[in-house]
């Protein structure tokens, strides 16, 4: 795992190094830098030493030096790659560097390489004999890339806050995605939190040829929409499991030690069962719980641990307090890049493993793959309400497709998928639009020439090709909450403790296989995993099979009244908003106060307030560059 960065152009000589030292924490076991002066090309990376401890070194080079690479990332299927390229005749210098495997197969297919590689990547090509830029992200977006440009110069990085050192980025705020994270408690597409630094999407690449300066990107890949296999549940879950077993067993390949965080879940527990059936000793798991009693409905230790026990894993467990939360607040933000009102648990696990391995194996990925927690069960309800049977629904959707529009939007065209797209196995009922769209355009400042939230996720998923409701759900998750929120965070929180984050659930073959699957037989309005469950139940004790789905987050309804209430009431008293000019203070007594009282439960709007305005002190009014020094109780 690592940290990269690159600059095109003309640059201060002394600021490549700057740029990467920024990337330390990524990759504290190796770093390394490539200038061709000629060319104006600078490459740069810090590396976390995982497989060919000795052998993989970068920025690396092919044979002759006309062609460098940085690379972000694992390739799981690097081993077979290998060796069909050996079988070609291609000689490698390493002993199983996949940083290697990666510069062949360039060599041999070009830009189609991407359609070979099945793991977790950003990485980034520099072609001198074609004068050309060439890099990708995964599928997924497991691995982050940013980049900016101007006419004279690009530069790429791991991390946001690496770019933000450049002389040509000034900390303006990007207002639409500011809004879209009023919404969704993240940042979701392509724009940043910053105008002027831009993702590179999931699933693209991108190609900066240097004569002339031209910047394109392309989609390498997307998720069939449609599923045609036909075979019966007993086949399926029979399937899944060998598919499964096969990904965790990629994903498990490293020359350090591994070990497992585990929760109450099915996906996570599934992974240490297989870990442990295919005979990985000492396998270690890694458990966060709560301590009060008021706090149980989000502790799931005992089930962890029912786990732990019947496998014989060698088990930690820590306990969170509102102290730890409070005590590491600022440096979350920090490594988060971008606000971020989502949960925070993750960051101290991912403490916690670190200082035992450099590797974590997590059951993000799951979710999505089976069930997106219930998102479209409210719109298969109220079909089944206005006398619709699914199954009839179904049969005519595959008879006529060009219908879609009027069988998912119903009579009424001004009903949108969108307002049926929520969740009621979490605590809250709506599993997004925190703040509506009519309350953004009360609350915000500026909001002309802004996109609605709501209009930008119904433009996704009436684009995506989907004949299913939960098919559509699915293409949709993948496309934003996946990728920018639950992987932005595993990246970021893992990373800062020089820990690789690995998600076996998102293997490529797995994620075929399982989207090969037909809706009505991969999930179910009343058990969202049961063909999951099927796949895996010998190897977990019964409860848990049967436990309520909880989600990893932190009791933060009783904490904002609590221990982090002067934090609150300092970041978002009405006279600092008011001097702030970008949120207006009348939005302290329509959610604030009421929650803080007690009168009103706005868990997730006051939560995802006070992690912007964190955030804010921290990017805007610290301006900061390096990690702060500064703490919470400062603040208060």
């Amino acid at each position: 795992m690592c940290g990269i960065v690159g600059l095109i152009g003309h640059w201060a000589p002394e600021l490549l190094g700057q740029l990467n030292q920024s990337l330390y924490h990524r990759g504290p076991d190796d770093g390394g830098e490539y200038r061709d002066q000629q060319g104006g090309v600078a490459l740069a990376m810090r590396r976390l030493s995982i497989l060919d401890l000795s052998g993989g070194h970068q920025p690396m080079s092919n044979h002759d030096g006309s062609v460098w690479i940085v690379f972000n990332g694992e390739i799981y299927n690097a081993p077979e790659l290998r060796s069909r390229l050996e079988a070609k005749g291609v000689h490698f210098k390493t002993s199983h560097s996949d940083t290697e495997c990666l510069l062949h197969l360039y060599e041999a297919y070009g830009e189609a390489m991407l359609a070979e590689l099945n793991g977790m990547f950003a990485f980034v090509i520099y072609d001198r004999e074609r004068k050309q830029i060439f890099g990708a992200r995964d599928r997924f977006g497991i691995k982050p890339l940013y980049y900016t440009q101007t006419a004279n110069h690009f530069a790429f990085a791991s991390e946001l806050k690496t770019l933000l050192q450049l002389p040509t980025v000034e900390r303006h705020l990007n207002l639409q995605s500011l809004y879209h994270y009023l919404s969704l408690r993240y940042i979701p597409g392509a724009d940043s939190i910053f105008k002027g630094i831009q993702r590179l999407p999931p699933a693209h690449s991108f190609r900066y040829r240097l004569e002339p300066q031209d910047f394109t990107i392309e989609r390498y890949w997307q998720p069939d929409p449609s599923p045609t296999e036909t075979h019966s549940i007993a086949e399926w879950s029979e399937m899944i499991r060998h598919e499964l077993r096969g990904a965790v067993k990629r994903w498990a390949l490293s020359d350090v030690p591994i070990g497992c965080s585990l929760s109450g879940g099915i996906d996570s527990t599934a992974i240490v069962g297989l870990l442990a059936e295919a005979g990985y000793e000492r396998l270690s798991t890694y458990s966060l719980g709560f301590q009060k009693a008021e706090e149980a409905d989000w502790n799931e230790l005992p089930l962890a641990r029912q786990m732990a026990e019947r496998w014989g894993t060698q088990h930690y467990e820590l306990l969170l307090t509102p102290d730890d939360l409070l005590r590491d607040l600022v440096r979350m933000v920090w490594s988060l890049d971008e606000p971020y009102g989502g949960g925070l648990p993750s960051w101290y696990i991912f403490q916690f493993m670190s200082r035992d391995v450099k590797v974590g194996l997590t059951g993000t990925g799951g979710d999505e793959l089976f069930g997106n927690y219930g998102k479209w069960c409210h719109y298969e309800n109220r079909l089944s309400r206005l006398g619709h049977p699914l199954h009839s629904m179904r049969d005519r959707i595959k008879r006529s497709a060009s219908h879609l529009p009027e069988l998912l939007l119903g009579a009424d065209r001004k009903k949108r998928w969108l307002e049926y797209y929520r969740t009621f196995r979490f605590p809250m009922d709506a599993y997004f639009l925190y703040f509506s769209d009519a309350t953004k355009r009360r609350y915000l400042s500026e909001v002309s020439g802004i996109t609605d939230t709501a209009d930008w996720l119904q433009t996704l998923y009436q684009t995506s090709g989907a004949t299913e409701i939960r098919n559509g759900t699915a293409l949709v998750d993948l496309q934003t909450q996946l990728p920018e929120e639950f992987l932005l965070m595993t990246d970021r929180f893992s990373m800062a403790h020089s820990l690789e984050a690995r998600v076996p659930f998102l293997d490529a073959q797995l994620v075929d296989r399982v989207l090969s699957i037909p809706t009505s037989l991969r999930t179910h309005p009343n058990d969202l995993k049961y063909l999951l469950k099927q796949a895996v139940s010998d190897l977990l004790p019964a409860p848990l099979l049967t436990a309520r789905k909880r989600g990893f987050i932190i009791p933060d309804t009783l904490w904002l009244r609590d221990k982090l209430r002067p934090l609150v009431e300092r970041l978002l008293a009405p006279d600092r908003l008011a001097r702030q000019g970008i949120l207006r203070p009348e939005i302290y007594s329509r959610f604030v106060q009421p929650h803080l009282s007690g009168k009103a439960d706005y868990t997730g709007q006051v939560w995802t307030l006070l992690m912007f305005q964190l955030w804010h002190v921290v990017f805007i009014e610290q301006a900061s560059v390096e990690a702060p020094s500064f703490s919470w109780q400062d603040l208060v």
